[in-house]
């Protein structure tokens, strides 16, 4: 005839179950929550990168938009030159029928160039290069 073997729970297991599931569920509260604070960190630089690129593309846009009227005036290079750069920063300059010039916000670069092209009986520009670069000494705060 078997034995039969009878587990019984004291009192306390009851207890200890329900600390061990309120400490589980504090630790994945815990990391949940650090995880939420980081995400919104990155978001929040993610912001700033994309709005000071978007800032540099509209410096070169209107750099071209002075570019351009200036074109419209001047016809010689040279005097063409004289006058874009007169306007201000960034200095600009031409060689083998490309502007080029860099606009700058501190820590990224980019680096354009467009060359004029007859269209439709009129002068438009087409970006040649458009390239951005960022300072390595920037300091990521994880």
């Amino acid at each position: 005839m078997k034995r039969k073997s009878n587990i019984r729970m004291g009192p306390g297991a009851a207890s200890l179950i329900l600390i061990f599931v309120v400490l589980a569920m504090s630790i994945l509260a815990m990391l949940t929550f650090m995880n939420s604070r980081n995400d919104a960190g990155l978001s929040a630089r993610s912001i700033e990168v994309a709005e000071a690129v978007y800032g540099l593309n509209e410096k070169a846009e209107l750099t071209l938009a002075r570019i351009a009227a200036c074109r419209k005036e001047t016809a010689e290079d040279a005097a063409f030159l004289a006058a874009v750069n007169a306007g201000g920063s960034p200095d600009i300059g031409m060689e083998d029928g490309e502007i080029f010039w860099t606009e700058t916000d501190g820590t990224r670069t980019l680096d354009c160039a467009v060359r004029p092209v007859a269209q439709d009986g009129r002068e438009t520009y087409v970006w040649v290069r458009h390239l951005l670069e960022t300072g390595t000494e920037e300091e990521w705060d994880w």
